[in-house]
């Protein structure tokens, strides 16, 4: 199969490439599973973008650089937040349900969140991901030079020099399998993008959706990209704690619009009781990495399993008209959240670092571009402010569309590439090895690699994952691939770039705290992982 462009990941900066390619080129969207299945579709919260007269530019880039705790490249941030109003207007072009508010200046109702000193967080009711998602997936569906390939996996990009040690590296391409029919396809593409998102499964714990295993990230750094941060792992403060909820994600919205975290019933005497403002002054308004440690603190302090997010004193109108989602789930498992609060816990969020690139998308590798959660543009530094992410895929997507149209323009010749050799292997004997291996690795990177980190714990997590990687390598060569297998194979990838990355280190500044070194350094540097075979 040949295109033009191949884009692996159907979030919106996956789904935002292809539309913006899509009038002159033949795309191909590859999709784990349904289009709507990715992170992007869960985002409950909005996009932050610079929308009123009495919000400016510099006000958002400053927000963004206290969040990012010293890590953002300020360059990168101007550009993204200087882009987020056209942005957000293609967006509306396109034809997205935004909430809207007459006595607003653009007519849509803006909101607050954590780290943000204003409101300018465009939403659609508590839903926003979703009503982004629907939208641009109708417009994708409807396209004639848009070939989607729904539930096939990928597999590995197809390197100039894996076929040819003296070629120029070049990216050729993918391998995917089909995992409905269970076979796998050479793609061949001018350009290929990376929109994969996050790498949240890793950890036992996440919001994320179980597609978000990090499979853009690995392949990148297997074919030889940089790699930056991975350390700073967002873990959002508040996810519903309930055994049939999944890690339902219950919005930093709430406690921009007044909910106040307390003790439980379970703290005894003190149950009942606010606790962030003894952590920090902005209280519940604090950034993520802040609240998330306050909550495990006072979880650790006083055993308990969860903390409550209380938002009942405002009136149930109120709560039904800005978090209609979050209210219904919450009444699935029995809570009335306009009457008694939400147990919450934090869960593995957002993965800051990725795949490192320009302001065009492009990585190491020519030919390859990555967006949206795959990518470390410096965005983010050490913590991301709370709706920067989607307006970060919506502006890199449209960058890097501009220039894959460029490079398409002087050069849209597709090499050839060899069909999957599965000759040697054969089919698995205990598929059994894949689940432990997957539950063991989730189980241990929670345990030694969370929100609170030390040598000895990241050291342990090293040595077992020395470890899972023979095992996965030899599982990998000797029998025919799975999505698990493949999955997980990206994940121990993953695991070993958050540690290394983690272990060099020696301070802590935003997402990453070690007991070791409770001091941030008076000068912030990223961490820059060479790619495997650089």
């Amino acid at each position: 199969m040949k295109f033009d462009v191949a884009i692996i990941g159907s979030g919106l900066a996956g789904l935002s490439v292809a539309l913006h390619l899509a009038e002159k080129h033949k795309v191909v969207v590859i999709s784990k599973g349904e289009l709507l299945d990715g992170a992007s579709n869960w985002a409950q919260g909005g996009i932050a973008a610079v929308l009123d007269s009495g919000d400016s530019h510099d006000q958002h880039i400053d927000d963004t650089l206290v969040a990012g705790a010293g890590l953002c490249d300020e360059g990168a941030t101007r550009y993204i937040v200087e882009h987020g109003r056209e942005a957000i207007e293609w967006l509306i072009a396109q034809g997205v349900p935004f909430t809207r508010d007459a006595s607003a200046e653009l007519g849509y109702h803006l909101t607050r969140e954590g780290g943000h000193s204003q409101r300018r967080i465009i939403h659609a009711a508590d839903a926003t991901g979703h009503a982004v998602q629907v939208t641009l997936e109708q417009r994708v569906r409807a396209h004639p030079n848009i070939t989607l390939l729904e539930h096939h996996c990928a597999i590995d990009l197809i390197h100039s020099r894996k076929l040819d040690p003296q070629a120029e590296p070049r990216c050729l391409g993918l391998y995917v399998q089909d995992t409905r029919a269970g076979r796998v396809l050479a793609i061949a593409a001018a350009r290929t993008v990376l929109a994969t998102g996050g790498a949240g499964k890793v950890y036992l714990y996440t919001s994320n959706p179980d597609s978000a295993t990090g499979d853009g990230i690995a392949m990148a750094w297997r074919a030889g990209c940089r790699v930056a941060n991975m350390e700073f792992i967002q873990f959002h403060p508040t996810c519903l704690y309930h055994p049939y909820a999944k890690s339902f994600l219950i919005s930093e919205a709430l406690r921009g619009e007044g909910a106040l975290l307390k003790l439980p019933p379970s703290a005894g005497a003190a149950a009942g009781t606010r606790f962030m403002p003894e952590h920090d002054e902005r209280a519940e308004l604090a950034p993520r990495d802040i609240v998330a440690r306050a909550i495990d603190f006072e979880m650790k302090k006083r055993g308990l399993d969860h903390v409550d997010l209380d938002i009942s004193h405002q009136s149930p109108e109120f709560i039904r008209e800005h978090f209609p989602t979050i209210m219904a789930r919450c009444l699935e498992f029995g809570i009335d959240i306009t009457r008694q609060p939400i147990p919450v816990v934090p869960a593995a969020h957002y993965t800051c670092g990725g795949v490192v690139t320009d302001m065009a998308g492009r990585t190491d590798l020519p030919g390859l571009h990555a967006v949206g959660e795959t990518a470390y543009t410096g965005l983010h530094g050490a913590n991301r402010l709370a709706s920067n992410s989607l307006l970060e895929c919506l502006v890199l997507g449209r960058s890097a569309a501009a220039d894959i149209e460029q490079g398409l323009a002087a050069d849209r010749s597709v090499a050839d590439v060899p069909a999957w050799d599965e000759s040697r292997v054969t089919d698995a004997d205990e598929e059994v090895v894949i689940a432990h291996n997957w539950d063991e690795l989730r189980r241990f990177m929670w345990n030694y690699v969370s929100i609170v980190r030390t040598d000895k714990r990241l050291e342990r997590a090293q040595h077992r994952i020395a470890l899972l990687k023979e095992e996965i390598a030899e599982y990998y060569a000797n029998f025919r691939i799975s999505r698990d297998l493949l999955e997980l194979r990206n994940l121990v990838d993953v695991a070993q770039l958050i540690v290394a990355s983690a272990l060099t280190r020696k301070e802590s500044r935003g997402l990453h705290f070690s007991q070791d070194y409770p001091r941030t350094l008076p000068r912030a540097t990223p961490t820059i992982l060479p790619g495997k075979d650089a």
